[in-house]
C-alpha cells in the first residue's frame, strides 16, 4: 500500500490515498490488474452487476477481467435465468445474477419511484398503484414490448402522457428484459415481464443496505460514503457507513475526503504494472465513484463521451487514455485505436498485443477470416 503522512487539518491515524493507489487498488478490485480465473457467474456477483444498455458490452467487460472468458458462458446463464437484465442502479440497465436482482432492485426502488416526479405532468389522474396492477397482470400474461404496455394503460388513461405511463411501469414494477434478447449472436426486441414472474420466486423485502456497502468497498473500494451514492444511484448511507465504521478501515484521499475499506481487502503499491485493457461503453469502473480521477486523468475528463453516446475506451498504466471502435466484416474485422495522447512505443506494443488477444478471441475471431489493427486520431471527441 503507498500511503503518506496526512496533510495539515487531516487526522494522523488516517494515511493518505494518493491517486495512483487508489487507482491500482480499484483495478485489482475490478478484475483489471490481471485476468481472473473465475467463473463468470462469481465475476457478475462480485462486480455487483455489469452495464448493459447495449447488448455486447458485458460480454466484452468480462472478456477484459475473466481469463479464456466465452461469450456462451455468459449467454447460457441467461438462457437458464440464472443472470438477467434489469434496471437498477442510476436507472440503467445493468446484468445481474438472479439473486441480485431480487435484492439490488428492492434497494433502489425508492429512487425508481422519486424518478417518476419528472414526469408527473404526463400522469394526472393517473393512480400509480392501479397503475402497477394492471401493469404486472399483462406483462405476467405473456413478455411484452414498452410500446404494448404503454398502449395497454392508455385504455384505461387515455389523457395521460403514453411515455409516461410505459416509465411510470418500469419505475413502479421490477420488470427483466426476457431472452432472447441478451443472448449472444442472437437478436430480439426488447420484451418485459416482472423479474419475479421470469425467476419463479418473489423479490425480497427492501434490505437496509449495510450488506451492500461490504460488496461495493469489495469491488469499488477504497471510496466515500458519495462514491457509493453515486454508483447507487441513491442518497442517505451515510448511516451505514456508520454502523459498520468499526469493522472498516479509514484514509483520506489527497482532497482529504474520507474513504473506507474493507481491513484485509487488496491495497497494491502504486507501481505495480497494470496491463492494457479495452473496456466497453458504459463500463462502471468509469461511473461508479463522485471523484472519477483516479480512473481518468483531470485532461481527459468527459472525452469518452459526446452527448448522450459513449465510447468503447481503454486503459494505458491503468488509467483512460483514449477510445476504441470496431468494424467487423465477414472479410475482416478492423480495430481502430485512438489515444488521446501519445503513446511510447512500447505502449503501442502492448495495446497492439492485447488487442490482438481481443480479435483472435471467441468474442470477434470467429466472425472473420482475418483482422487489422490501426492507429488513428480521435474524431468527435
Amino acid at each position: 500500500m503507498t500511503a503518506s503522512k496526512a496533510s495539515s487539518g487531516v487526522s494522523a491515524a488516517q494515511p493518505v490515498l494518493g491517486t495512483r493507489a487508489l487507482n491500482r487498488a480499484t483495478l485489482d478490485r475490478q478484475l483489471l490488474l490481471r485476468r481472473a480465473s473465475m467463473a463468470p457467474k462469481d465475476a457478475v456477483e462480485h462486480l455487483l452487476g455489469l452495464q448493459a444498455q447495449n447488448v455486447k458490452p458485458p460480454y466484452y467487460a468480462l472478456a477484459a477481467r475473466i481469463e479464456g472468458f466465452e461469450p456462451e458462458s455468459l449467454s447460457a446463464l441467461m438462457a437458464d435465468r440464472d443472470v438477467v437484465r434489469i434496471v437498477t442502479m442510476r436507472s440503467t440497465i445493468h446484468t445481474h445474477s438472479a439473486d441480485d436482482a431480487l435484492t439490488l432492485r428492492p434497494l433502489v426502488q425508492g429512487a425508481r419511484a422519486r424518478e417518476l416526479n419528472m414526469f408527473r405532468k404526463g400522469l394526472v389522474g393517473v393512480d400509480l398503484d392501479q397503475l402497477a396492477g394492471l401493469a404486472r397482470e399483462f406483462v405476467e400474461e405473456e413478455p411484452r414490448t414498452l410500446k404494448q404496455i404503454r398502449e395497454e394503460l392508455g385504455k384505461t388513461w387515455p389523457d395521460a402522457d403514453p411515455q409516461s405511463l410505459g416509465i411510470a411501469a418500469r419505475n413502479t414494477l421490477a420488470l427483466v428484459q426476457v431472452t432472447p434478447r441478451g443472448l449472444w449472436g442472437r437478436s430480439g426486441q426488447v420484451a418485459l415481464t416482472t423479474v419475479e414472474h421470469w425467476l419463479g420466486r418473489p423479490a425480497e423485502p427492501t434490505p437496509a443496505p449495510d450488506a451492500t456497502v461490504l460488496r461495493y468497498l469489495a469491488a469499488f473500494g477504497p471510496a466515500s460514503v458519495k462514491d457509493m451514492q453515486t454508483w447507487a444511484g441513491i442518497t442517505r448511507l451515510r448511516e451505514a457507513f456508520e454502523r459498520l465504521r468499526p469493522q472498516l478501515v479509514t484514509f483520506r484521499d489527497e482532497n482529504g475526503v474520507e474513504l473506507f475499506d474493507l481491513p484485509d481487502a487488496s491495497r497494491p503499491d502504486e507501481d505495480v504494472p497494470a496491463p492494457p485493457r479495452f473496456l466497453p461503453e458504459f463500463d462502471n469502473l468509469l461511473l461508479s465513484h463522485a471523484d472519477r480521477s483516479r480512473v481518468v486523468p483531470p485532461e481527459y475528463k468527459g472525452r469518452s463521451w459526446l452527448g448522450n453516446y459513449a465510447y468503447n475506451v481503454f486503459l494505458l498504466d491503468g488509467f483512460l487514455a483514449g477510445v476504441w471502435r470496431l468494424e467487423e466484416g465477414k472479410e475482416e474485422s478492423v480495430l481502430t485505436v485512438e489515444p488521446f495522447g501519445k503513446p511510447t512505443k512500447a505502449q503501442r506494443a502492448e495495446l497492439t498485443e492485447e488487442a490482438a488477444r481481443l480479435l483472435e478471441g471467441p468474442l470477434i475471431g470467429a466472425a472473420a477470416s482475418a483482422y487489422d489493427i490501426r492507429f488513428g486520431d480521435v474524431v468527435g471527441v
